[in-house]
């Protein structure tokens, strides 16, 4: 019996090993290699007949000059930690900026580092041409907030629903308590090269309808304008995201190498009019797609336990994504689209939580052309966790929170009070919101004062947890 013999598609890091430079014609030239190879021709003999297709050799393209491109401060300090916080963002934006693709940057009044020098800070927003940088979105794609108004209702009976029916921690449900998933979007995801894969299939399933950990909440508050009790989530794509980040990351380092080995390995963008550049861009849109989703999922698992009958309009927006104007595309890294119609479902409404004790505020954006279009996303932080947890001394996490949230009902899923997620381990929260009206970056339309919330709390790291247990 013979036995059959599989291809493997030729990809485009293929064409760039044989000394082809992604463009325009990468798609067609990609049609016609394996076309040629479906026809049985051989890798050698494909590689020979495009030999006359590649472009004269091109060099690789160096880092800008410090400087070159400039970028703009939506920040302000007062004090010597904000001081601190703030010469640390500009150094990292400073050398990212260098990266080839960049034409422009801003940072917000809630930028803080998010790793070594040259990452993307968070609060941080880059325009770059012709390019999709997985680096920029960072590993939790799509993270974002969501609004319910639940009416005249009791905060209580909504903070006990959610918290029975929500999910926090490592991992997704186990079978028998999973939320449903829409099979068009999982065959969707089959459709796409970077999504029809054995781990973010099964984990799109199992991760719907949870939360992760962090700093990702479960907000019940009030709204001055109105009176009517709302709830607010946030969080990402989970592990869906997780995986597709890695596997961005891989393809975009293939490219890199090439391109500009000079780039930093955090700044490494796929093209996006190459083959790899278009699919990557349809996966994000489908993992924004899994998100809300997911969002919507605990919303409306809520409204039932809780029996709500009242319920109005909903908002969400994302601010960890990738979004298009023109023939630029932005990445806002902790940053929230602030333009009318940036996406098909925005309302022109979008969310900015502060910290547990303060107000989710709902803003309508500015567009400022300082801000490239970006408001902030959260509060921030001026210096890391650790720090916090050293600052606090002998005083015990209990203590600290009931003093920093005196009268508010706040629960941890895991039951351990996660101190570094108390309110001062963020910024100030009256000078962040002074911040976003001082630089005109959006116009606060109400205000959530908060009535609780539901943390994951002190989750032990999940390798810790499988070392214990093969003990």
């Amino acid at each position: 019996m013979t036995k059959e013999i599989t291809l493997t598609a030729i990809s485009g890091a293929e064409l760039i090993d044989w000394g082809h430079v992604p463009g325009a014609q990468f798609p067609a030239l990609l049609a016609r290699a394996n076309e040629m190879q479906a026809a049985g021709a051989l890798p050698e003999e494909i590689r020979q007949e495009l030999e006359a297709e590649k472009p004269k050799i091109v060099p690789a393209l160096p880092l800008r000059p410090k400087g070159a491109v400039a970028f703009y401060e939506n920040i302000r300090a007062q004090t010597p930690d904000e001081e601190d916080n703030v010469a640390k963002v500009r150094e990292t934006m400073e050398v990212l900026m260098q990266t080839p693709t960049v034409v422009s940057g801003s940072v917000m009044p809630d930028a803080c580092p998010a790793g070594s020098v040259g990452t993307i800070p968070v609060g941080g927003v880059v325009a770059a041409k012709n390019a999709i940088h997985p680096g920029m979105h960072s590993a939790d794609i799509c993270c974002s907030v969501m609004m319910s108004d639940l009416g005249e209702v009791d905060p209580k009976a909504v903070l006990d629903a959610a918290q029975s029916v929500t999910h926090f921690g490592p991992g997704g449900r186990h079978n028998g308590a999973r939320f449903t998933t829409s099979l068009k979007l999982l065959d969707a995801f089959r459709e796409n090269p970077f999504l029809n894969h054995p781990k973010i299939l099964r984990m799109a399933q199992e991760h719907m309808g949870t939360q992760g950990d962090g700093n990702h909440f479960l907000f019940v508050g009030r709204s001055r304008k109105t009176g009517r009790v709302a709830m607010v989530t946030h969080h990402g794509s989970r592990g869906p995201g997780a995986v597709l980040y890695k596997l961005g990351m891989e393809v975009a380092q293939k490219f890199r190498k090439t391109l500009s080995p000079e780039t930093l390995k955090q700044n490494a963008w796929i093209p996006a009019d190459s083959a790899e550049g278009q699919a990557y861009w349809q996966a994000l849109q489908l993992i924004r797609k899994w998100t809300k989703a997911n969002h919507n999922a605990l919303h409306q698992a809520t409204i039932e336990v809780a029996h709500v009958s009242g319920a109005g309009a909903r908002i969400w927006n994302e601010h960890n994504f990738v979004f298009k104007r023109g023939d630029l595309y932005y990445h806002g890294k902790g940053a929230t689209p602030a333009w009318d119609h940036y996406a098909p479902d925005a309302t022109g409404l979008t969310l900015i939580p502060l910290n547990m004790a303060e107000p989710v505020l709902v803003v309508r954006g500015l567009d400022a052309d300082h801000a490239l279009g970006f408001s902030p996303h959260g509060a921030g932080r001026n210096f890391s966790r650790s720090e916090h947890r050293r600052r606090m001394g002998e005083m015990t996490p209990e203590a600290r929170l009931g003093v920093e949230t005196a009268g508010l009902d706040i629960r941890f899923h895991a039951g351990g009070i996660d101190a570094s997620e108390l309110p001062s381990g963020y910024k100030d929260a009256a000078s962040v919101v002074d911040q976003i009206k001082e630089y005109g970056l959006a116009e606060i339309e109400d205000y959530i004062d908060p009535y609780g919330c539901v943390m994951a709390g002190d989750v032990p790291p999940f390798w810790l947890t499988r070392k214990k247990g093969r003990r």
